[in-house]
């Protein structure tokens, strides 16, 4: 049986001399995997359809047998081509990525982290570089999970409390206005470090240079 689905790149591996394994993550059906036949052959249909945080249109055939499909069809919908050319907003969208990997679980359907990841990339090329979208971002994915930090519980000074609200309840246009002293980045940094290893068991690959730590 054929299904089809809209879905975001998180990440592609080879599996073959021929073939590519894509991981999706969709509203629908939440993250699923699929093996692309024969995708790195020159005259492939899926050549330059299948890289990183493209959004397709897909099909897939679902296997009985494991949690690997096969894809049969891609149609480009957008290749966020910006991320390509500025190193520091591709790492905070790799990072952003890994989170998602991590802290969800495969084929459960993600229609509002799906959303969110989706709001990221798009809003990456538009606004400067700030910590604070990466916080942004942990903190409203937390919240989907079920995580949200307890503020009335927690040690943070009354400004980061604030910060932290207007961080999980703000779209991009009051993130990019809001400005962190060095002092707030690093307590939230510090906060937010040591809240996912407690819940999550460990950080996601990359998020010192996502945060600018790392040169």
């Amino acid at each position: 049986m054929i299904e089809r689905a809209r879905g975001l790149i998180l990440r592609t591996r080879p599996f073959s001399e021929t073939s590519i394994i894509v991981h999706w993550l969709t509203a629908e059906l939440g993250r699923i995997a699929t093996i692309a036949k024969g995708a790195r052959r020159p005259k492939s249909p899926f050549r330059g359809q299948l890289d990183l945080f493209y959004l397709a249109d897909f099909s897939f055939v679902r296997s009985r047998r494991s949690d690997l499909h096969t894809l049969r069809e891609a149609v480009l919908c957008e290749t966020h081509p910006a991320l390509r050319v500025d190193l520091d907003r591709l790492q905070q969208a790799c990072y952003c990525s890994a989170f998602v990997e991590q802290a969800t679980e495969t084929e459960t359907p993600l229609p509002a982290v799906f959303e969110l990841f989706l709001q990221l990339l798009d809003g990456l090329p538009r606004h400067p570089i700030q910590p604070q979208t990466v916080f942004a971002f942990e903190l409203k994915l937390l919240h989907e999970l079920g995580l949200a930090p307890d503020l009335a519980d927690s040690k943070l000074t009354p400004g980061a409390k604030e910060i932290v609200r207007l961080l999980m309840e703000s779209d991009s246009p009051v993130l990019v206005r809001l400005k962190l002293s060095a002092a707030q980045t690093t307590e939230l940094r510090q906060f937010l470090h040591g809240f996912m290893i407690f819940h999550l068991g460990r950080i996601p690959k990359g998020r010192g240079e996502a945060l600018g730590q790392v040169k």
